[in-house]
């Protein structure tokens, strides 16, 4: 397929496969919030669907786009605890700036959000048919915004701008568009420390761009270095800020309890959850877990373009390889895109009505589930 961007609009089904997408993304999400009022109600003190939508991480975003604190912050015992610089600024920066034109923090950040998802459907769809075609590309849609953990693109939650950039970024790149690809992952890692996996996949994307075509040796490598800027100069910022180099790990470990274990603590978990582990969420969340990798493995059998091979590797080891709450963990797989290629493929190759009867299926779990994690389930995700 060839990669100017005036054929991919036409590829895409220019406004109308746009349409569709946008359509496949508004669906899930009335069907998620409907579930999460239901799910809600049927608990014992009900918080109402607009608090749901702001718990948590929610509470955290919106006290980052008040202001970042000087330092760190200790309780009154004096051990360290996590504060708002754990988290990364784009995001709450268009909280603020949504708050200053008359917004109030909480309806502001969910603007946001729900902003995002939209941008973030149709940014799927325009890579799921760079790459494949159109249908995979409303198939990556309907997937990506129905699985497990989707329920935080309708909250207060970064996923949705992170997951818009991200797709963004690799169908700039795709296409050859560097200095759209370097923005958009300028905007990745600023959003989420995990934006340093797609800044990795950005330069390997210039690398195979200028081995390619000599002729315009300096705009990808250009374009993978203003991504690649995005992470160590926002933990540059703290370490600044607070006059200590580490300062960043420091707080998410002190609040979180998030470090760099090389996956020990993930494998802790798994051996604990399957052989003596009680309670279905966290036997749910072992065989998401496992699920994936699986899944991560038909991907790469499957010699996806090697860029977005890359960012889920890096992404995947970020995730399986750091301690922290273990329930978090397929809510930041989410916009891992390559253990979704198996189904979209699939999904594409599929007669339309079995294709449409199989995404049903997972869309009724998936959405369930997470409406069920946030409204019933008294944990962070």
């Amino acid at each position: 397929m060839t990669r100017e961007p005036g054929r991919l609009w036409d590829a895409a089904g220019r406004w109308r496969g746009v349409g569709v997408a946008v359509w496949i993304l508004t669906l899930t999400r009335v069907v998620q919030l409907v579930l999460l009022v239901l799910l809600d109600h049927a608990t014992d003190e009900p918080a109402g669907l607009r608090s749901n939508l702001l718990i948590w991480d929610g509470g955290w975003f919106q006290r980052v786009a008040e202001g970042y604190p000087s330092g760190y912050t200790y309780a009154a015992d004096g051990s360290l605890q996590g504060n708002e610089l754990a988290f990364f600024p784009l995001y709450p920066m268009l909280i603020r700036l949504l708050s200053h034109l008359g917004l109030d923090p909480g309806t502001a950040a969910i603007t946001v959000s729900w902003l995002a998802s939209i941008a973030a459907a149709v940014a799927l769809h325009l890579l799921g048919t760079s790459l494949y075609g159109r249908r995979a590309g409303w198939a990556l849609v309907a997937i990506c915004c129905s699985a497990p953990m989707s329920v935080v693109v309708s909250m207060a939650y970064s996923e949705s701008l992170f997951l818009a950039l991200v797709a963004g970024m690799f169908v700039a790149a795709h296409r050859q568009v560097w200095w759209a690809a370097g923005l958009l992952g300028l905007g990745a890692a600023l959003t989420r420390p995990t934006g340093a996996a797609a800044a990795v996949a950005l330069a390997v994307a210039a690398v195979i761009a200028v081995r390619r075509d000599p002729g315009r040796p300096w705009q990808p490598p250009a374009a993978a270095a203003v991504a690649l800027a995005g992470v160590p100069a926002y933990l540059g910022w703290v370490a600044w800020r607070v006059g200590d180099l580490d300062a960043w790990f420091r707080i998410q470990t002190a609040g979180w309890g998030t470090s760099f274990d090389f996956g020990a603590s993930t494998v802790g978990f798994l051996a604990n959850t399957l052989t003596v582990g009680e309670g279905w969420v966290p036997m749910s969340v072992a065989l998401i877990l496992l699920a994936a990798l699986a899944a991560a493995g038909v991907g790469l059998a499957g010699r996806p373009w090697v860029p977005l091979a890359v960012y889920g590797l890096v992404a995947m080891v970020l995730v399986y390889g750091q301690a922290g709450f273990y329930h978090s963990k397929p809510r930041l797989l989410l916009p891992v895109l390559l253990t979704l290629l198996p189904s979209v493929a699939a999904a594409a190759r599929a007669r339309p009505r079995v294709a449409v009867l199989a995404i049903v299926a997972w869309a009724a779990f998936g959405l369930w589930y997470g409406a069920y994690l946030v409204a019933v389930w008294p944990y962070t995700i």
